[in-house]
């Protein structure tokens, strides 16, 4: 059993709309604090044990390596620092339905054998069809991530594996599944709002967001979605 409300208040979300080296970027960001020391969350994010909480992965998970996930993204290990000093981090591309974005996964001690991670994942606003971003905005990717925390969490918080990827879908369509990503679809929209949406349209692209993971609509978010 998922304590929903506990995972979607130890996350962290947000959402901006900035400039990187010259081009409009939209970034997504997560945080989350774990019950596991820094040299754990790592070996965890950073080898096949991302199979255990996540996706199957393949490929070559070191600095200019290419990996692959079952079903989803792949792309190439661009940065690579494992844990000294009390952080670590990597950056990777994330490549998806032709598209291409980036992801970077830092880690940093939190005290008392605890670690915080922070996801971000950037995208060019030119590479994203403005419709689709109008449709579903950040809850589009933000469940996704929203579920690999908590199986992140899931897997570190029982020294046990998370759920195949078969039961998490299972789970996904319980009663407890909707609850979370309903959840997760309204606190993206939070996020999207501070970001300067409008609050009735932002809403209504969590909504339909929600409707697609539950399967209540056709799932189909368009070229570059993951």
């Amino acid at each position: 059993m998922v304590d929903v409300d506990a995972q979607i208040e130890a996350v962290e979300r947000g959402v901006e709309t900035t400039d990187r080296d010259g081009e409009a970027v939209r970034v997504q960001r997560l945080a989350q604090e774990y019950p596991a020391d820094l040299d754990d969350v790592w070996n965890a994010v950073t080898t096949d044990r991302v199979a255990r909480w996540f996706l199957p992965i393949s490929g070559d998970l070191r600095l200019g390596g290419r990996y692959q996930l079952e079903g989803n993204a792949g792309g190439e290990v661009l940065e690579c620092a494992p844990p000294a000093d009390g952080a670590a981090h990597y950056r990777a591309t994330w490549e998806f339905g032709g598209g291409v974005t980036w992801i970077t996964v830092r880690l940093s001690d939190a005290g008392s054998g605890r670690t915080r991670l922070d996801l971000e994942h950037v995208a060019r606003v030119a590479d994203v069809p403005e419709d689709m971003w109008e449709n579903f905005g950040p809850a589009g990717t933000g469940i996704g991530w929203d579920s690999g925390l908590l199986g992140l969490a899931l897997h570190l918080g029982s020294a046990a594996d998370g759920p195949s990827p078969e039961e998490g879908e299972a789970w996904m369509l319980s009663a407890e599944g909707r609850q979370f990503t309903r959840r997760s679809a309204d606190e993206w929209a939070r996020a999207h709002v501070a970001d300067g949406a409008n609050p009735d349209a932002a809403a209504r692209g969590a909504a339909a967001t929600a409707a697609m993971y539950l399967g209540e609509a056709p799932f189909d978010m368009g070229e570059g979605a993951s």
